[in-house]
């Protein structure tokens, strides 16, 4: 099996560049961090900007894994992209977009490519788990986008 994608996207009733502005701010990942996922982070050098690196460990103790991530192909107040350096899958790309939807409201799109370890394998095993929370991670992470950033200054 290739590459799979998921795409979630969600109006947000504030302008783009206050939503990537929210995104930028120190403390956005925690806050989109829900206490469910046993998500730490090792560490988190340079923001969202070309070339900053976050190191997270992912998964239950004792199977947690670490999982190296790039941010590449920023562009101020409209996008940014993570990548997969090393970690659980085969490969991985995130790329986050707040596309204008007129004057004071936007389109917040998170487009993710990944490939499952272990091929055909991998995807009958794991391919149902990954897209479930996909899904339900997402939706709360754009619910959380949307309480932040409608009607409010980015915090």
């Amino acid at each position: 099996m290739g590459c799979v994608t998921f795409v979630a996207a969600t109006r947000i009733g504030a302008p783009a560049a206050e939503v990537f502005a929210w995104h930028e701010a120190p403390g956005a990942f925690a806050k989109l961090t829900p206490s469910w996922e046993p998500v730490r982070v090792l560490s988190h050098e340079g923001g969202i900007r070309d070339g900053a690196r976050v190191s997270l460990l992912v998964g239950p103790a004792p199977f947690s894994l670490r999982w190296d991530l790039e941010h590449v192909d920023y562009q101020r107040g409209s996008s940014f992209t993570d990548i997969q350096r090393s970690g659980p899958f085969r490969y991985w790309k995130h790329v986050h977009r707040m596309i204008p939807d007129g004057p004071d409201a936007c389109m917040l799109e998170d487009t993710i490519e990944y490939e499952l370890p272990l091929g055909a394998l991998g995807a009958l095993f794991g391919g149902w788990f990954v897209r479930k929370k996909l899904r339900r991670l997402f939706e709360f992470r754009h619910a959380v986008t949307r309480e932040a950033c409608e009607g409010s200054t980015p915090s």
